[in-house]
């Protein structure tokens, strides 16, 4: 299996995952142009992907989604609330209706030979989840966009090879910043987004002899530096009562406008 980031950010995400023989990305927020970009440089086009698995209807995981769907007929998996959220924003066009496949948080599905399931998440969308994504004993984990965690998020991500996670802002940055108090208080939530403290504790519970790499995603523009959430996780797990340390692993921090390598497990 492969995990890549194609696009992560407050203004754009796509990530592919694939194995030999099937070809996915989780969310299409970035235009065409650019996911055709991004999968041509680890070798693929966007008429190979075999299914866009969407987490929530956000613009910054939707925006692109009309183009390529209408352009290449490509399968979309979502629960069925977004799915109807995605039906009512006129800005993307029309999407085929046969294009939508109805999924079910906690109800695992499969796309050829990769094995997918969906994970509930705390977001202010209308019914948004994460992804786990198996092939045999390899699994890897796509999990942004949460104002919180819980055991069952834990329990649903334990064991992946591989996971981009979200680190989206540092507290203080958003809020001494310019954001309005409505806005900061929303993304504050706990139907929000993950703070660099909050991912790096939650990946300090996630983390076990065969988690090799994480990628920290989902980074504001406005209320977040790579420098500064890298350091933040990194001392969440060195002071974390676990066993692991930061060098047992590697973080990296996936960028907004660059693709990543694309990790093998």
């Amino acid at each position: 299996m492969r995990l890549c980031s194609i696009a992560s950010g407050s203004s754009g995400n796509c990530i592919y995952v694939g194995s030999d023989d099937t070809h996915l990305i989780v969310d299409a927020g970035i235009s065409g142009k650019r996911i055709e970009e991004g999968l041509n440089s680890i070798g693929l086009k966007t008429g190979e992907i075999d299914g866009i698995l969407i987490t929530h209807e956000h613009s910054d995981h939707v925006g692109g989604l009309g183009v390529i769907a209408r352009r290449y007929g490509i399968p979309m998996y979502a629960t069925q609330g977004t799915i109807d959220a995605i039906k009512a924003m006129s800005y993307l066009g029309r999407i085929p209706g046969e294009l939508f496949r109805t999924i079910e948080a906690d109800k695992p599905f499969k796309v050829n030979d990769l094995k997918v399931n969906p994970v509930r998440i705390s977001h202010d969308a209308a019914d948004p989840v994460a992804y786990r994504i198996g092939n045999g004993s390899r699994s890897v984990g796509v999990l942004s966009d949460l104002g919180r965690f819980s055991d069952y998020t834990v329990d649903s991500f334990f064991g992946v090879d591989a996971l981009l996670l979200e680190a989206n802002h540092d507290v203080n940055m958003l809020q001494v910043g310019s954001y309005p108090y409505r806005l900061k208080c929303r993304i504050l939530s706990d139907k929000g987004h993950l703070s660099n403290e909050s991912s790096g504790k939650l990946l300090s519970r996630l983390l076990h002899d065969d988690l090799k790499t994480v990628f920290l995603g989902h980074l504001s523009q406005e209320n977040n530096l790579a420098e500064l959430a890298y350091e933040t996780v990194r001392l969440e797990v060195l002071m974390s009562d676990n066993k692991y340390k930061p060098e047992d692993f590697s973080i990296r921090v996936a960028a907004r406008d660059m693709v990543s390598e694309a990790i093998a497990v």
